[in-house]
């Protein structure tokens, strides 16, 4: 891939963008329904989809009852399949419809896979229902009826037949799909379950499901469900406008989910034809199934039933040349939901998550107390919250936090201000210790220029200081018979910015240690938005909130309202390198992958989601800003921090989106080079144009 406009496009990023349409049909009417499947199938290809899904039966209606024993319409059904063919030579994509066919006096409820002109194959239905308003045995017979491998269908010769069809693109080898028809998926094991496992990662449903009440929440649990046991983007359409309503209804429910998550959806009961697109992310799922070594335990448990499965390669091409970027939504804040219902179930869970970790480990330590350093910062703050709640659940008094803010050279009048307005709050211990006496001793012991008077703020000076801070800490643990609560985030981890040993990445228990910064001024916003400390409480953490990240080592203007030696100046804005982090640590992409994804979600200020514009803000960054940052995030995160996170203390991992820790998510050698992916950056353009 050249750096150039290709790279903005997401067929060059392994995306791939589908569409599922639902048509209106008229019973019956096979001409009017290629008409209007056409129509979509036009529409799929006009917004550059390379995959396109259609109801089961389409061609037909679903509805029809015992006019399927009519002859007529099983060839009117074969002429509108021609039509279907004929209009596909002029797309770049694959179209997969559904229509009986009559092959060796039998009749099979079949989908058909169309590309440029060609029958690819043909899928007839594996299970029939039969119960309740369901009669398919009345009409059809099941795919183990067939008899033979191929047929010939409107003066094509040799198209593959049956029911363990795989269809994998030439152009795009990570991409095979296979095809499943309505009941298919309701039985307990869906064929689509051993079709994952032959390879398939992306399942096909055609659908003649009518509706009633609830159904449609319980499509989309199968839908879901199926998609994230098999690792795998599941497309489902089901019959819409027009279907015979002499003793059912019809809602059209469309859905494209990916591993369990639902990208798009049809509106249902819509009058009017729908065509929905999204796109999937074939890394992900090849990612996916490569970490879980089950997936590979259930392949070699179910090799026998496998061998079945033939593969037909599609020659379809894709639309790799110019820009073409996702309508596929990717959140700026990935450890952080967007939607306000989900934010709070997400808050709720990383207080209990963490809270139960620490309560456990007091109970295992059998000590009642927690010494804990307070900088009135945004870390700090989480952890002390958590602290409060561990408290609260075990039953102690908040007094038994035992903590201490310790200002040092840099400490600016705010954030001193902010830790004791905090820890009153809380109803905790509240001490203050000033560590410049210790700094200044240990700096004349070792000789540094700054204990005689000159202004050298180099990384020892701000060293003892954090070291300083720490040391108190474990000793006052002993005195108090205690626990050092640790407040350093998986962000700080990533990039290591923390210092080590005797500093902020030491502690007996490290509450935040999964936790990435913005998820905790997430948390930090919904308990101030919350109210549930009282208003002095609230306003605090908001002002926190409002304050500028620094480590508050290296003295500034005094008279700046903000504190000096501001971290993202150094290490570049959180919010990206969070966003850097997810895709990196979870699904393991190369840079130019993560370059991409970011430049979707950052790249128009327009597009700011929660947190962001409840912090007043909406931000944007260019490729070139997103490049640099990105290659801070890469030097210091395979080169130069591992050594820190090989030694971290133990605490809870908290997200699906990873930790750091050695002993859970993440094992790395501490001496690695970032070579390989530094060089992958050549691959990511400067500016747009």
């Amino acid at each position: 891939m050249r750096a150039s406009d290709e790279f903005f496009n997401l067929y060059n990023h392994d995306l791939v963008r589908v569409a599922v349409g639902i048509p209106e049909v008229r019973v019956a009417n096979p001409r009017f329904n290629a008409e209007r499947t056409i129509a979509l199938l036009e529409a799929a290809a006009g917004s550059h989809a390379m995959l396109a899904l259609f109801p089961e039966l389409g061609l037909s209606a679903y509805s029809c009852d015992d006019l399927f024993h009519q002859k007529a319409l099983v060839d009117g059904c074969l002429d509108a399949l021609q039509r279907i063919v004929e209009a596909s030579r002029s797309h770049s994509l694959l179209a997969v419809v559904g229509t009986p066919l009559q092959i060796d006096q039998l009749l099979y409820n079949c989908a058909v896979v169309i590309g440029q002109g060609r029958i690819l194959g043909v899928i007839p239905k594996t299970y029939l229902p039969n119960y309740r308003e369901f009669y398919e045995q009345r009409y059809f017979v099941p795919a183990d009826a067939a008899t033979r491998s191929e047929i010939d269908l409107v003066g094509q010769h040799g198209i593959p037949f049956g029911n363990r069809l795989l269809f994998q693109l030439d152009q795009q080898p990570l991409l095979t799909f296979y095809v499943e028809i309505c009941e298919d998926l309701w039985v307990p094991i869906p064929p689509s379950s051993y079709a994952a496992l032959a390879g398939a990662n992306v399942l096909l449903n055609l659908s003649g499901s009518n509706i009633t009440i609830g159904k449609a929440d319980y499509r989309r649990q199968l839908v879901t469900g199926q998609a994230a046991r098999c690792l795998a983007a599941y497309l489902y359409a089901s019959a819409g406008p027009g279907e015979s309503t002499t003793d059912l209804a019809w809602d059209g429910h469309a859905i494209i989910c990916e591993n369990g998550n639902v990208l798009a959806e049809s509106a249902r009961f819509s009058r009017s034809p729908q065509v929905i697109t999204s796109e999937i992310d074939l890394e992900r799922l090849a990612q996916e199934r490569t970490r879980m070594g089950s997936f590979g335990q259930a392949v070699i448990h179910e090799r026998s039933r496998l061998q079945d499965f033939r593969t037909i390669r599609c020659p379809v091409s894709l639309p790799r040349q110019g820009r073409l970027l996702p309508q596929r939504v990717y959140e700026r804040f990935p450890y952080v939901p967007s939607e306000a219902t989900h934010r709070d179930e997400r808050c709720r869970e990383v207080y209990q998550i963490q809270v139960q970790g620490l309560a456990k480990r007091l109970q295992s330590t059998g000590f009642e107390r927690v010494v804990i350093g307070i900088s009135g910062g945004l870390d700090s703050t989480q952890a002390l919250l958590v602290c409060a709640q561990a408290m609260d659940q075990l039953g102690y008094p908040r007094s038994n936090i035992r903590a201490y803010t310790m200002p040092g050279f840099a400490t600016s009048a705010r954030t001193l201000e902010q830790a004791h307005r905090l820890m009153c709050a809380i109803g905790c211990d509240a001490h203050e210790i000033d560590i410049r006496p210790s700094c200044l001793q240990m700096l004349r012991d070792i000789g540094h220029p700054y204990a005689s008077g000159e202004q050298v703020y180099d990384v020892t000076f701000e060293n003892v200081q954090a070291g300083e801070r720490t040391s108190h800490l474990f000793r006052l643990a002993n005195l108090q018979r205690g626990l050092v609560v640790g407040t350093s985030d998986l962000s700080e981890l990533a990039l290591g910015w923390c210092t080590y040993g005797v500093g902020d990445q030491m502690s007996h228990y490290a509450v935040n240690v999964s936790v990435p910064k913005t998820l905790i001024g997430h948390v930090v916003r919904w308990v101030a938005q919350s109210g549930a400390l009282g208003s002095e409480a609230s306003d605090t953490l908001l002002a926190i909130l409002a304050t500028r990240i620094s480590p508050e080592l290296v003295p500034g203007d005094a008279a700046d309202a903000q504190p000096a030696q501001p971290t993202e100046a150094v290490i570049g804005p959180y919010e990206l390198q969070d966003f850097h982090l997810y895709y990196i640590l979870r699904f393991g992409y190369a840079p130019p992958k993560v370059a991409f994804l970011t430049y979707c979600a950052w790249r128009d200020a327009s597009m700011g989601s929660w947190p962001d514009v409840a912090a007043g803000q909406r931000r944007q960054y260019d490729i070139g800003q997103i490049k640099s940052y990105l290659r801070i995030f890469l030097q210091r995160f395979f080169e130069f921090s591992q050594f820190k996170r090989s030694a971290i203390p133990n605490g809870p991992k908290v997200g699906s989106g990873g930790s750091l820790s050695p002993r859970g998510d993440y094992r790395a050698p501490s001496d690695s080079e970032a070579a390989a992916w530094i060089d992958q950056l050549a691959l990511i353009p400067d500016r747009e144009n």
